[in-house]
């Protein structure tokens, strides 16, 4: 398995529920997670396939407050992520039932992804698909 480079970071209001619905939604695993004495998480990572996101609790400190979570702010975002896998409908599926909001339906592309999009619990973008810019396509 190949390592990514770039590694985007989130914070979430509540991070156990984050990283427990990213997990049984979106096919994560659960690479490391340092809980606090408090039950917020201080760090955590979570993989798929060759990629990875880090997250933890949101914070009331210096760093922690040029942070917002979409929900906060009108459901403006300023990043999306795409989540490459190989069957685009069995995660839809999964999405459905688990009451993710849906803001693209699953779709077909012209360059060949069987894709959609969708909001976790907090707000962030998430869009799916069997798009993989590291394959030749076609």
């Amino acid at each position: 398995m190949s390592a990514s480079t770039i590694i985007p970071a989130l914070r979430y209001a509540d991070a156990p529920a984050a990283i427990e619905w990213l997990c049984n939604v979106l096919g994560c695993t659960k690479h490391a997670v340092y809980a606090n004495a408090d039950g917020t998480i201080a760090h955590a990572e979570l993989a798929l396939g060759g990629g990875m996101i880090m997250l933890g609790s949101a914070k009331d400190d210096v760093h922690g407050k040029r942070f917002k979570s979409p929900d906060e702010v009108g459901g403006v975002e300023t990043r999306s992520a795409y989540v490459v896998v190989a069957d685009a409908d069995a995660v839809y599926a999964k999405a459905h039932a688990a009451g993710a909001v849906i803001v693209r339906e699953i779709q077909n592309t012209d360059y060949g992804s069987r894709e959609f999009a969708i909001s976790d619990p907090e707000g962030h973008s998430w869009s799916v698909g069997t798009y993989d810019p590291w394959k030749a396509q076609g």
